[in-house]
């Protein structure tokens, strides 16, 4: 591997990518208290099986949030993060301030998310929350998001599509500018049901060279790749599975 695609290779694996799988990828916020908060995984064979819970750093027994499969959690401010998920033909995106976050017991959630299409649960509400729909067409468009939110420049979030035909985008980008009211579309037309076999293949995260702004990301099975300027195809792979 050459000097660029390592660099590129390693801004990959730095990236946000879905619980539980990569729950260390996982930003660890800080309150207003100074008060620092971190990411516990719950292994197979426990009553918490897969879960990602978030705690006070020095209390590991007291869980104040709980993440289900394909939550990716998210900085907005010095001392608030969000939460973002696939909801039903939406992505969801929530913010909390860790601080105002009230502990629960374990209790309360072993096997709760087993019978349950919930993907976030906590004792105390959001501060704020939105949802994008999954159909918005190809294209940039307008979108009010709340005032939590506006002091993020940009998020991606890489979601699955349902495919009608064999070379339809069976994926999207989307690229939130908050603090500009946009929300821009990017199909990724080269990961289609031809292609590739969905559901064991799929796209697991996205993030931004800060150099380039190409859009770069991982194929769970097939690799990492950098997108075109247009963030719609592959440009080059970073590298790609064998076999």
């Amino acid at each position: 591997m050459n000097s660029g695609a390592d660099k590129l290779s390693h801004l990959v694996s730095a990236a946000t990518g879905p619980a539980p799988w990569y729950w260390e990828t996982f930003p660890s916020p800080t309150g207003a208290s100074g008060k620092r908060y971190a990411w516990r995984f719950h292994p197979q064979g426990t009553d918490l099986a897969f879960l990602v819970t978030l705690h006070l750093a020095d209390e590991l027994d007291k869980p104040r949030l709980a993440l289900n499969t394909y939550c990716r959690p998210f900085l907005i401010t010095g001392n608030t993060f969000g939460v973002w998920c696939p909801e039903g033909r939406n992505l969801r995106f929530v913010a909390f301030d860790p601080d105002s976050l009230k502990p629960f017991d374990f209790i309360e959630i072993a096997g709760w998310f087993k019978n349950s299409s919930e993907r976030i649960y906590a004792a105390t509400a959001p501060i704020a929350e939105f949802s994008v729909s999954t159909t918005l067409a190809e294209g940039t468009h307008p979108f009010q998001f709340p005032s939590e939110f506006e002091s993020l420049t940009e998020l991606l979030a890489v979601n699955a599509l349902p495919s009608t035909a064999a070379d339809d985008p069976s994926a999207a980008v989307f690229v939130l500018y908050p603090h500009a009211s946009l929300v821009e579309v990017l199909p990724q037309k080269w990961f289609t049901p031809r292609q590739y076999k969905l559901g064991q293949q799929w796209i697991s995260r996205a993030t931004r060279d800060p150099e380039t702004h190409r859009i770069v990301g991982e194929c769970v099975r097939v690799g990492m790749f950098e997108l075109n300027d247009d963030g719609k195809d592959v440009r080059t792979w970073i590298n790609k599975v064998e076999g």
